[in-house]
């Protein structure tokens, strides 16, 4: 349980509809904070879109800025420290460097890493003007989400794979983590899908991470895991499709090993294509009914992993401050 954050009383169970990477950090912090706490999803957590993530602790594709810095920030602090105390859950501190070809200021969310250093062009492929270097956290996802699952089943939690239609007939307190499935079941027709499509090749040795993004059509990484590397990637606003496009993966093969040559040669080992839940603002928030309060928490973007504990904090204070009805 974290410092400060007090228990819950039980109350009935908390349901939280989905098994991403939000959904079960936020029945993780439920929990252990003493929430008697059933997750409950269609898909298993590694069929999940968060299961194709690359999951580079970078905020992407997720407004507000403000709200975004505040839970970067805790999440990043969250998972320094799971890099350091927990080795199982495939957390890895990794420097790299998000390439530019312009002379812009530092990025909106610098305050979240403790240093970042401004790299010249001498110290950049040729093509950029300058970069920001710095460690970031790298997730293995198909470590760490059934980690997560573990803890949360440690905690006391439960996991029920089933379809969810209709969140009033879950309870008195309900959390919605139900990404691109909060069209339906929240009627938010404001989240759609950002089709991203990766590359996963053998680890040819890389430690180091490397992100172009400064074509929103294509962004351009490379983020090394313990045992393969995700190259991307795709930003396709609005399509549903997830079968990997062959002509998109050679194009990601193309631009990744331009920028990191030692790739040449590196062994495809999968194609994966994720439907990234995005909304104008993620939308965290209380709604409070006479007989249940959901806390929606969807719209993530491209930012799940890297919002996901500080969501998670957050979405305990408000289960904290509902009235158990007895």
């Amino acid at each position: 349980m974290m410092p400060g954050m007090g228990t819950v009383s039980r109350g009935g169970p908390v349901i939280v509809v989905g098994a991403g990477v939000v959904g079960l950090s936020c029945g993780v912090r439920l929990a252990e904070a003493g929430c008697d706490v059933e997750v409950v999803a269609r898909e298993a957590p590694l069929a999940t879109t968060s299961a194709v993530a690359a999951a580079l602790w970078y905020p992407y594709r997720a407004y507000p800025f403000e709200r975004v810095l505040a839970w970067s920030a805790a999440t990043y602090v969250e998972l320094c420290r799971l890099a350091g105390a927990e080795p199982d859950a495939g957390v890895r501190l990794r420097p790299g460097v998000e390439l530019l070809r312009d002379d812009r200021g530092g990025p909106w969310w610098a305050s979240a890493v403790p240093a970042m250093e401004t790299v010249g062009a001498e110290r950049v492929p040729p093509g950029y003007r300058r970069g920001w270097r710095f460690t970031s956290p790298v997730v293995d996802m198909p470590r760490y989400l059934p980690w997560l699952e573990r803890r949360l089943r440690a905690a006391g939690g439960r996991l029920t794979l089933g379809a969810v239609d209709d969140l009033s007939t879950l309870g008195p307190r309900v959390v919605n983590c139900s990404g691109l499935g909060a069209r339906e079941l929240a009627h938010d027709s404001t989240v759609e899908p950002l089709r991203g499509q990766v590359v996963v090749v053998e680890q040819v040795g890389l430690d180091e991470w490397v992100v172009d993004d400064t074509d929103p059509a294509h962004p351009t990484y490379v983020i090394p895991r313990i045992d393969d590397i995700v190259l991307g990637g795709t930003d396709d606003a609005g399509r549903w499709d997830v079968k990997p496009d062959p002509e998109v993966a050679a194009s990601i093969l193309q631009r990744t090993r331009t920028l990191v040559p030692a790739l040449a040669d590196a062994k495809v080992r999968a194609h994966k294509v994720g439907l990234r839940p995005v909304r104008p603002t993620v939308r965290l928030e209380a709604a409070r009914g006479t007989a249940q309060t959901v806390v929606h928490c969807y719209g993530h973007g491209g930012s799940g992993v890297t919002l996901s504990w500080g969501c998670a904090d957050e979405v305990l204070r408000l289960i904290r401050s509902v009235p158990v009805r007895t």
